[in-house]
């Protein structure tokens, strides 16, 4: 069998996802967010699930735990925030994990969460990514992971509740160290399991309840008005809801509104992101916006990457190493950060607090030292061709202070301002991409006939990593050292990071908004799509 790339038709915008850019959420390391909004209640629920291994049906132990506000006002969109949703899986499972040399295993979950008011209901998907773990030799495996989910804003009057249900556990199995690196033992495996509900669960899995409308703050204690239609709630499909837009397929007419990707800035808000004299595209030329956040361990918060440009040159797949299950291709691609002509983000400022209490404003952008490399494999399932895509992407980046304000005072940072070196990640093949570099990955999976989950290489989607930053350097001027400062208040380990992608546009076949398709490029061949950053 030959694969023939070139003439692979350009998956639609159903979320194909791309593996590209993930290099630049880190630069929100500096701007964290502050602490939760009071008037939110912590929830925490044990369940019990039957999850679907190779061995047979086991018991599982799935923890959600997850902030919500008390009570919100009708139509107006919240996001649940501190998700974590830790897996017990006993110690049978783990064997079914075994293979050779494996030792750890990286874990993404996908939680499928009802939301219901009144009678009507809507679902939205939690994801989490865990950091790899030791598999154990004996004893259960636990897996904690961590992830943005969509908001949901309540169409009227009512407790709107959120309740768990089935579970999807992407699990990726990678090599002992100082086991060998080559491309026929790189990859020792993966595995999906799907997990459902118990019967027995409490209170059929219910994790939160939010009062919506009357009561809540600001909600004048009226009912709703009704529906233009009526009130029968009877679905209409395809009509708009009253908020202009139509409704998903298999919600009811006043179902809650589950945003997974919250409203997407203004066109006029980000740079432009198109090829040039300068940069001419060619036949494999895509271009995309990326946006995402950052943690900050010393800040205790996250920070936000406005939208940024890449421009991005898709390599061709090449035959991987031989599988009798699966067919693998390799595909190596390479990508820049562009900004008025340089390989950079666009400067923009932020605020956070130091220390806890000193108020920090700082203008800052990210600069490409190197290249960025972007490394997919893609491993089509031959039972049932079922499409797995693992995509590391590796780009040397620098941090770069321009202004800084403490305390309301004006520091004069100078003109060299940046962290050392490159942000730096672990990488999981040091031996052959050795040096600074931060490392984001993503996995995306497309069965036939179904959309895409996760990321792949065409439309973007979310990664992720952990990153170090360097000690800062250059900082300061008139004799006035400010290293440390910026040193003590960012630098240092353990910086979870999420980016997202965009979709991308394709110079040379590019696709327009039309009644049959939804847009990939814009007529000036700049991406049609301006993603939002999830937490």
């Amino acid at each position: 069998m030959k694969a023939t790339p070139a003439a692979a038709p350009r998956p639609s915008r159903s979320r194909v996802r791309t593996t590209s850019i993930a290099a630049f959420v880190v630069l929100a390391a500096l701007v964290p967010t502050t602490a939760a909004a009071t008037g939110t209640q912590e929830v925490e629920a044990e369940l019990p699930y039957v999850c679907a291994l190779p061995s047979g049906q086991l018991p599982a132990t799935v923890r959600v735990s997850a902030e919500f506000p008390e009570r919100a006002r009708a139509g107006e969109a919240f996001t649940p925030s501190g998700v974590t949703t830790t897996v017990r899986l006993p110690a049978e499972a783990v064997a079914d994990l075994a293979a050779p040399d494996a030792a750890e295993v990286r874990a993404a979950t996908r939680l499928d969460v009802g939301v219901a008011q009144n009678t009507a209901t809507a679902t939205a998907t939690w994801r989490g990514t865990a950091e790899p773990v030791a598999l154990p030799e004996t004893g259960p495996l636990t897996l904690v992971a961590t992830g943005d989910v969509p908001s949901v804003a309540g169409r009227g009057d009512g407790d709107l509740t959120f309740s768990a249900g089935a579970l999807a556990i992407d699990l990726a199995l990678g090599a002992a160290e100082g086991a060998a690196t080559d491309a026929a033992t790189a990859d020792p495996g993966s595995l999906t399991v799907d997990c459902t509900l118990a019967e027995d669960a409490p209170e059929r899995g219910l994790l939160a309840t939010v009062l919506v409308g009357t009561g809540a703050p600001g909600a004048s204690g009226a009912p709703s008005s009704p529906d233009p239609a009526g009130t029968s709630g009877a679905p209409d499909d395809g009509q708009p809801d009253g908020t202009g837009e139509p409704r998903p397929e298999g919600q009811s007419e006043r179902s809650p509104k589950v945003l997974e990707n919250g409203g997407a800035p203004d066109r006029d808000d980000v740079p432009p992101c198109r090829y040039d004299e300068q940069h001419p595209p060619t036949d494999v030329s895509l271009n995309a916006y990326i946006t995402g956040y950052a943690n900050v361990n010393k800040m205790k918060g996250a920070a936000y990457l406005p939208p940024s440009c890449v421009l991005i040159e898709q390599g061709l797949p090449e035959p991987g190493p031989p599988d009798p299950d699966y067919l693998i291709f390799d595909t190596v691609s390479y990508a820049d950060l562009h900004y008025e002509e340089r390989k950079q983000t666009p400067p923009f400022e932020a605020t956070f607090l130091s220390f806890d209490f000193a108020p920090v404003k700082a203008t800052m952008m990210m600069e490409q030292t190197g290249p960025m490399r972007i490394d997919s494999r893609m491993k089509i399932r031959l039972s049932d061709f079922t499409t797995i895509t693992d995509t590391y992407v590796r780009a040397p980046l620098v941090l770069r202070v321009l202004d800084l304000e403490v305390n309301g005072t004006p520091l004069d940072v100078g003109s060299g301002c940046r962290t050392r070196t490159s942000l730096t990640s672990k990488d999981p093949d040091p031996a052959h991409f050795p040096g600074d570099h931060l490392v984001l990955y993503g996995r995306g999976e497309q069965t036939v006939g179904l959309p895409a989950t996760g990321y792949l290489l065409l439309s973007g989607g979310a990664l992720s990593g952990e990153m170090s930053v360097p000690a800062f350097t250059g900082c300061g001027s008139d004799g006035e050292d400010l290293d440390r400062l910026l040193t003590a208040s960012v630098s240092g380990p353990g910086n979870f990071v999420k980016q997202v992608q965009g979709q991308t546009c394709a110079i040379a076949a590019p696709v327009f908004p039309s009644p049959e398709n939804e847009g990939q490029c814009t007529e000036d061949l700049q991406p049609y799509e301006i993603p939002v950053a999830e937490r």
